[in-house]
């Protein structure tokens, strides 16, 4: 009786060891697979941040859209083609406007052109990262990197956990390398993109 106790003990043991470490990788997973979804979030937004600076660029510039492109392609004859090329240009022009008022709506057009390319030269998160990066001489980690750029970027939202699923991407891709300090992780540029030192200019004197 008192064997059969004692091997009812161990396999409790064993049971209960395994279920530990079986739980402890699903908290890790869901850990891991949580960050990845931030990181493409973050990306999923950037995409159609930048899907509405291209759209609203295309109509400021007036481009032809793809199938206004097709319908051209797809004519049969020159005669036909600038049948087409005339109703296309009538078309554009809602009825009741007048070329006076079609030509007013330009200076509208021209701003918001000019209004989506500086919405467009705001800098993606691992464009920050990157040149964070590579503007520094020591390995930083992502706490670190998260600090700097919430610092430098008060009007940005920036996450711990999607800077560090950035930076291992940025790894992954070998944009950028990562050493192990004790439990401690920290990255840095790789070494072809370390920018030089810039050699001081010397001032020539103008001439009298």
């Amino acid at each position: 009786m008192s064997e059969t106790q004692t091997r009812t003990t161990e396999l409790t043991s064993q049971y209960a060891a395994q279920v530990t470490g079986d739980l402890e990788r699903n908290t890790k997973e869901q850990e891991r697979i949580g960050r990845d979804i931030e990181a493409l979030q973050e990306q999923l937004r950037a995409l159609g941040h930048d899907h509405t600076v291209l759209v609203n660029m295309q109509e400021a510039l007036g481009g032809a859209s793809p199938a206004t492109a097709q319908d051209t392609t797809a004519a049969p004859s020159v005669p036909h083609q600038a049948a087409a090329g005339s109703k296309r240009v009538r078309a554009k022009r809602p009825a009741g406007t007048s070329a006076k008022e079609a030509a007013s709506r330009k200076p509208a057009a021209k701003a918001s052109s000019a209004k989506a390319a500086t919405s467009a030269a705001k800098p993606t998160l691992v464009e920050l990262i990157r040149g964070h990066l590579e503007q520094q001489s020591e390995p930083r980690s992502a706490a670190e990197v998260t600090a700097a750029l919430t610092l430098a970027h008060p009007d940005r939202s920036v996450k711990t956990t999607v800077v560090r699923t950035t930076l291992e991407g940025l790894v992954a891709r070998s944009h950028a390398h990562r050493t192990k300090q004790g439990s401690s992780v920290f990255y840095t540029a790789p070494a072809a993109s370390t920018p030089a030192p810039a050699e001081p200019r010397q001032e020539t004197p103008a001439a009298e």
